[in-house]
């Protein structure tokens, strides 16, 4: 069996002028990073504004196992799919984090044969958008301490300074420091640490702002710290928004590359969806919308974290109306929730799954919340036995669910074109009527609660010392309606990653809750959730080589 590497390495790319050219897209609109990566320039966004909308569907999934469930590789499935049965359709993705890929997930390309190449270039360096978030993260970093150094005129607590620096690895050692060590003239020393770049407000603006002027106002309300009254003090006050802005001009810009059956992918921003919002650009949202019948995304990890913060943060501030949810699962991923071991996952074990089924059915109820029809996708494989299929199958039918099996690894669009004609009968017979879980109207703690009660099913919430006083301190400040992104474990609906299947009667444990003003949502930290991931014994980085041809091994 060939790996992904492997399969992505014999693809028969063509240049992305014309994969452009192919899908009506002018390359008077493209900018080329090479033959098989581009950027839209900023005009295209003044060329289709008066196009009509094309229909979205997001693509969730259950809580991530160590069985896997092929949420990125369904994505370009059945955007290869929809095309093979003649509707002209964009996948829509984030950009995969050096950290991880490095680290133990991998990259996030997809798999087998639904994969977006130059496989290699996009879960590397890309188009060196995360590197420019990474620069104008630090570069605010250093004009704080710099202020401070000569003279800290706007009176900042150096106790309270709230903006962290960042880097898009994964680095435990940097998640608590001390800087301003080795004399006077070596800055003030104080604490400090890193968050990986995913999970920075940066990386937050980038994909939630609407164009430049946008990203330069929403740079300018980046809280880095408090004074010695407890005011805000903004990157504006610091003069750092318009230098920001100008390391991030290109990082706005959405990227184009294709897929192995050169169908346009369009990726752009990479939060984390257990850390952050989850979801991709705005902007490259709206503009696939415009420019194709069919746009399929994803949100990172279960439903509980990407879908949630898609259709509560994403649609909601950019205005965007779901046409239909895909919910990706697999009878491996579902029998491991139900308590079987992860190395008999390939045996039939229809008691596992009877228990384990229960998490794909709280996510089923969880979308419906939101008023968008939902289709299950079954991600097969060769183990799946036909009992099992068929006891998921009227598990799904039962809670008013659509469902399909896909062999989108096995066979690229040809083995999703059930789930596309099964999501063209859902878009011509059951209409969204999408509807945000809250109102922005109500209390922080309210929403929070909202969302932990009915969507992860907690029974209740429970609030440190810390995270009350923040909440009172932002309500004081007129923040109580912007929406909250929850930081919490993907492997459980509850904060204990430990908890499978559908777990009842616990507390979700809030930590900390952080402004992210520029971005325009609260950050609230549950459990033992980190901003900063570690690398595991044994990183992936290890098996990562390169020959002196340039031939890269080892990415996964």
């Amino acid at each position: 069996m060939k790996s992904d590497i492997q399969i992505a390495q014999e693809a028969n790319m063509i240049p992305i002028n014309e994969v452009c050219r192919n899908f009506d897209i002018d390359n008077d609109y493209i900018e080329n990073y090479g033959k098989y990566k581009a950027k839209f320039s900023e005009e295209i966004f003044d060329a289709v504004k008066n196009n009509k909308d094309g229909k979205l569907v997001l693509v969730t999934a259950v809580n991530p196992t160590p069985a896997g469930e092929g949420k990125t590789t369904m994505t370009i499935g059945l955007a290869q799919g929809l095309n093979k049965i003649g509707i002209k359709t964009a996948a829509a993705l984030r950009e995969p984090s050096l950290g991880p890929c490095m680290g133990i997930k991998g990259g996030a390309a997809g798999g087998g044969y639904s994969q977006v190449v130059p496989m290699e270039d996009i879960n590397l360096h890309f188009t060196g958008d995360i590197h420019a978030m990474t620069t104008a993260n630090n570069l605010l970093c250093a004009m704080i301490d710099n202020h401070i150094q000569h003279g800290n005129s706007l009176n900042i607590d150096t106790r309270n300074i709230v903006f962290k620096r960042a880097m898009d690895m994964n680095d435990r050692a940097l998640r608590n420091i001390v800087t301003g060590l080795g004399g006077k003239m070596n800055s003030v020393p104080r604490e400090d640490g890193f968050i990986i770049t995913v999970a920075s407000e940066i990386m937050a603006i980038v994909c939630l702002c609407e164009n430049l002027a946008d990203l330069k106002e929403r740079l300018g309300k980046i809280i880095v710290a408090y004074d010695v009254n407890s005011k805000p003090v903004t990157a504006k006050d610091l003069k750092a928004d318009k230098a920001m802005a100008v390391l991030l001009k290109d990082a706005i810009k959405p990227n184009i590359v294709q897929t192995l059956e050169n169908t346009p992918a369009i990726i752009h921003g990479g939060p984390f969806a257990n850390i952050a919002h989850g979801c991709s650009s705005v902007r490259a949202t709206r503009l696939a919308l415009k420019l194709f019948d069919v746009v399929i995304t994803e949100a990172g990890f279960g439903a509980d974290l990407g879908a949630e913060k898609f259709f509560d943060i994403k649609c909601r501030k950019a205005g965007l109306k779901p046409d239909a949810v895909v919910l990706v699962a697999t009878v491996r991923a579902l029998k491991y929730n139900g308590g079987a071991d992860k190395n008999e996952l390939s045996k039939e074990n229809i008691d596992a799954l009877k228990l384990g089924i229960s998490n794909l059915e709280k996510h089923i109820e969880n979308l419906q919340k939101f008023k968008v029809p939902t289709v299950v996708a079954l991600n097969s494989f060769l183990t799946d036995t036909e009992d099992e299929i068929n006891f998921v199958k009227e598990r799904c039918i039962k809670l008013g669910a659509d469902f399909s099996i896909s062999e989108a690894w096995e066979k690229g669009g040809d083995g999703a074109v059930d789930l596309s004609k099964r999501l063209i009968d859902v878009f011509e017979n059951k209409k969204a009527s999408f509807k945000p879980l809250y109102d922005d109207i109500l209390p922080i703690k309210e929403k929070i609660k909202k969302v932990c009660t009915e969507i992860y099913g907690a029974k209740d919430v429970n609030y440190s010392k810390k995270a009350e006083r923040e909440i009172i301190k932002l309500e004081s400040l007129g923040y109580s309606n912007l929406p909250v992104c929850i930081a919490k474990t993907q492997y459980s609906l509850s904060d204990n990653p430990l908890v499978l299947g559908r777990p009842e009667g616990f507390d979700i444990n809030v930590k900390e809750v952080n402004l992210m003003a520029g971005a325009g949502f609260i950050a609230i930290k549950t459990g033992d959730i980190m901003l900063m991931p570690g690398l595991p014994k044994n990183p992936a980085a290890e098996n990562v080589d390169v020959d002196e041809s340039g031939k890269i091994t080892g990415l996964f």
